[in-house]
């Protein structure tokens, strides 16, 4: 029996299709108040018969950062897939994420080790990969450096050192680092915003870029790797280093709408971060924009796909290809 925690997530939902698609039994986790619903919606996406698949979850009220709620989850567990994660940049919510990331995943650590779990992958990151000052090339051996980091990267990193620490005490573990994950289904968060923004109309572009993949590759990947001998190692999961202009230009192409021509300035970054704060000390809401994403955006790191490819003779999906289907989901959504 399988485990996956963060089921209702980007993800975690691709997961869950891929893994039934296998005939594999699957216990997935979620919250009181997760939507159900949306996993059920992004299985619709890629089989007909996703009612009778999705029938098949056995899903169970839990949280990683409650032991006890999680260990009724782990009964009859024999591998399990770690997708849960609080995503934040906001620096208010250091705590919050630090509670969800990495005392999270080091209870689900401990469960693994406590009950002879057989392996666990773990999704993490590129936020957790080290910065080379002499070149933008970026390999899982590059040496990690927490300045200028924000406050997700922290905890997806401490995150991170719990599951070295449980392979140190027995436990095979898998690391997977992915990229800006692209997919269908969740519009309002993460990079389904690229969509949804686009769709009503962007003038200004972010510089510089970052590393892309398709969701349906970080599933492959982990499951690829869950299946094999590999243990105790981490990969990156990039299909395409690219910038943001050339990204949110082909998704405006392809919804039809006119691309984003004017690229923010990292003077004028400077200004909004500074406004953002203002307006989070007078009403309180949460940040938006911190001084740590502004210096994220200052450079393109290029992350070094290669290991994984040796390691799995694993190939990339197109990236212009998955913002195409992406885009095409949207449009059909919205009419």
């Amino acid at each position: 029996m399988i485990l996956v925690t963060g089921g209702t997530g980007l993800v975690g939902a691709h997961l869950l299709l891929q893994l039934l698609k296998k005939e594999e039994a699957v216990t997935a986790i979620h919250r009181e108040t997760s939507d159900l619903k949306q996993v059920k919606k992004v299985f619709s996406y890629y089989v007909d018969n996703a009612g009778e698949l999705y029938a098949k979850i056995n899903w169970i009220v839990a949280d990683i950062t409650d032991v006890p709620s999680l260990e009724n989850a782990f009964i009859g567990i024999t591998h399990v897939y770690h997708c849960a994660a609080l995503i934040s940049f906001d620096p208010n919510d250091y705590f919050k994420l630090r509670r969800t990331n990495a005392t999270g995943t080091a209870n689900i650590v401990n469960l693994c080790l406590a009950l002879n779990i057989e392996k666990l992958a773990y999704i993490s990151s590129i936020a957790t990969m080290g910065k080379n000052e002499a070149s933008p090339n970026v390999t899982e051996e590059t040496e990690w450096n927490d300045a200028n980091v924000n406050v997700y990267a922290l905890t997806k990193y401490a995150a991170e050192m719990e599951v070295w620490r449980g392979t140190q005490e027995g436990l095979d573990a898998v690391i997977v680092n992915p990229g800006v994950i692209l997919g269908p289904g969740y519009w309002d968060s993460g990079s389904g915003q690229f969509f949804s923004k686009t769709a009503k109309g962007l003038t200004y572009y972010p510089p510089n870029g970052t590393g892309f993949v398709s969701v349906s590759d970080v599933v492959d990947a982990c499951i690829d790797l869950m299946n094999s001998s590999i243990k105790n190692e981490r990969y990156i999961v990039v299909a395409k280093n690219a910038t943001f202009k050339e990204v949110l230009g082909k998704i405006a192409s392809f919804l039809g709408k006119s691309a984003p021509h004017k690229e923010l300035k990292i003077w004028q970054l400077h200004i909004l971060y500074r406004l953002d704060w203002l307006a989070h000390l007078i009403t309180r809401r949460g940040r938006k924009l911190s001084k740590m994403q502004v210096n994220g955006l200052k450079s393109q790191d290029i992350y070094d796909n290669k290991k994984i490819t040796k390691a799995l003779d694993f190939t990339y999906t197109d990236i212009d290809n998955v913002l195409k289907f992406t885009s095409e989901v949207l449009l059909k959504e919205q009419s």
